[in-house]
């Protein structure tokens, strides 16, 4: 049975109680007004419409579901995106309510019992930028009112990818060792270590470097991160002279100019407790393992960003994509200052 609505001033009209009971009791769909009326917004009446649930006049002409369409994408900003998302939600059984249009999300998924959260939703198309501060904005408005975030970004086709994207307290195993000084001799992009022993605990303890004749080679954040520490000093092959950390630093720079970014959020897992790895071969800065490596895989692919990072959405589906495939997690790093947020995306069915 339909049900009759009037458009006036861009909002829909029902005005009989069995009508307002059914969509705003049992539906959660517009909200109620004086007068003992419910009012719908424009989006959810093409959606009834298109369900064959809404009859609607304008001046007493009725409008069918071409004309309200037309309307409605005139009135509301990327109308087509939301109305895709909406749709679907709807139809896989979510109460979803659409936020007033200066809010920070653009739709609210109530929670079906007291053991869930509520869902903060912000609609997405596939050629939109992101902004990685405005991701972090928005987790923290959200774990605010007690929700979780998802984004939903709809493709050229019309499929929609939804995402889980929240902050995690990432954390490891792996205690911190005091090693025995040592000296290590800078090649052209490694630092090779040579002395045994010292070579043997810091791989059996902290997986650090990979073996390379008796000792072991580093990577050049490993390198500069024991220098900080004091555990290595660093002599040039080629000239056969030590070297200064701001000397190291500086070589470093000619072929990786973030390095200090990236060697910010290494130091950082390392006080978390977990052994990091170069992430090169899945596209990302690190791996991560809470455990030492003969116990587990790597949990974790970490890419380092600066709080100014902007990205397509093609770029996080390829990440969030070759995560799963190899069952790990992929986390933007957000550097600002001393400051970092470890922000995770994760592929989500609703």
């Amino acid at each position: 049975m339909q049900t009759v609505g009037e458009l006036i001033n861009n909002k829909i009209i029902v005005k009989k109680p069995r009508d307002i009971g059914r969509f705003y009791n049992k539906s959660h769909l517009g909200k109620t007004i004086t007068g003992d009326k419910l009012e719908l917004d424009l989006l959810e009446g093409v959606f009834l419409i298109g369900e064959g649930k809404l009859k609607l006049f304008h001046k007493k002409k009725e409008m069918d579901f071409q004309d309200l369409l037309r309307r409605a994408a005139e009135k509301i900003s990327n109308f087509e995106i939301k109305y895709l998302i909406f749709r679907d939600l709807r139809k896989r059984g979510h109460a979803v309510k659409i936020f007033e249009k200066n809010d920070k999300f653009d739709f609210f998924i109530y929670k079906k019992n007291d053991d869930e959260k509520s869902c903060f939703i912000s609609a997405f198309y596939e050629r939109n930028n992101i902004d990685i501060s405005e991701i972090q904005y928005l987790i923290q408005h959200a774990v605010k009112r007690n929700g979780n975030l998802w984004f939903a970004v709809v493709d050229e086709e019309g499929d929609i990818t939804y995402y889980d994207v929240s902050n995690l307290d990432i954390s490891g195993d792996t205690d911190d060792h005091v090693f025995s000084k040592t000296s290590g001799m800078l090649l052209e992009n490694r630092v090779v270590i040579f002395d045994k022993k010292t070579a043997e605990k810091l791989f059996d303890k902290e997986f650090f470097g990979k073996p390379f004749g008796d000792g072991i080679q580093l990577s050049m954040v490993e390198a500069l991160y024991l220098m900080e520490k004091k555990v290595i000093e660093l002599k040039n092959v080629e000239k056969d002279r030590r070297l200064s950390l701001k000397e190291f630093k500086d070589i470093i720079k000619q072929s990786q100019p973030d390095i200090e970014l990236i060697l910010t959020v290494f130091k950082d897992l390392k006080k978390r407790g977990l052994i990091v790895k170069t992430g090169f071969k899945f596209g990302a800065h690190f791996r991560a393992y809470t455990k030492k490596p003969e116990e587990t895989h790597a949990e974790y692919l970490i890419h380092v960003v600066n709080k100014g990072f902007k990205v397509l959405w093609a770029e996080i589906s390829r990440a969030v994509r070759l995560a799963h495939s190899v069952n790990k997690e992929i986390i933007f790093a957000k550097v600002e200052g001393i400051k970092i947020d470890y922000i995770k995306f994760g592929r989500l069915r609703p």
